[in-house]
């Protein structure tokens, strides 16, 4: 196993299990502890500086994620970036995305237009620095937005069930420098028929905006053999 910068950022209203969680799960949405990459928990317990329990009980609850798999005779592994995944993840990101805007085009207030355009200058000004976990932040924060403006809880919660699984694909997504200035061209696209009210257009946009990111990590894993 390699050795990792992995970050633990202790919190006292946290149990120990849970900030073990937090920091691997980071570790594994930014590539730190990459795809087929095995966890081995006196390895992990040593780096952290912490007994194996804890490692144990964060595997398993990232298991419940799907961001480990657990393989006969060889342990935890990070689950591997399959194309039949994410073409299931997207495929339920891109009905609830689009019921969003749908929806925000008819209940986004002036306050929530003013925060979605500074959003998307944030977006901007992270795409310059060509970080890929700055810019997939910056596009989760535009992206939610748009979802507490559809005013709806229900969506919010479900979007929100598959928010680690959707990251880990845009992550993989923005790495592609080549993708940037589209990504900036369809979050212009999405937001303008939003402020106008176009709730056909608005539903278009975003699917397009989706379809592209499904379409180029599936081109990714093929070139990579996944």
């Amino acid at each position: 196993m390699e050795d990792h910068e992995l970050k633990m950022e202790f919190d006292e209203l946290l149990p120990l299990r849970d900030v073990v969680f937090n920091s691997l799960r980071q570790g594994i949405l930014e590539g730190e502890l990459k795809p087929g990459e095995r966890l081995m928990e006196v390895h992990l317990a040593k780096k952290l500086g912490v007994s194996r329990t804890p490692i144990r009980e964060a595997i398993r609850m990232l298991e419940l994620e799907g961001l480990v798999t657990m393989v006969p005779r060889r342990g935890a592994e990070v689950a591997m970036i399959s194309a039949d995944d994410m073409r299931d993840v997207l495929e339920v990101r891109r009905s609830l995305d689009s019921l969003a805007v749908i929806l925000a085009c008819e209940r986004i207030d002036e306050d929530e237009k003013e925060r979605l355009k500074n959003a998307e200058s944030d977006f901007e000004d992270a795409i310059k620095t060509k970080n890929a976990t700055l810019i997939a932040q910056a596009d989760v924060k535009f992206h939610d937005i748009i979802l507490a403006a559809s005013k709806n809880k229900r969506l919010l919660q479900m979007v929100n069930n598959l928010a680690e699984r959707v990251y880990r694909y845009r992550l993989e997504y923005v790495k592609d420098e080549k993708n940037h200035e589209k990504l900036i061209s369809e979050h212009h696209l999405i937001m303008d028929n939003i402020f106008s009210g176009n709730r056909e257009e608005a539903k278009r946009a975003i699917e397009v905006h989706i379809d592209n990111q499904e379409k180029n990590i599936i081109k990714q894993l093929s070139e990579e053999g996944r």
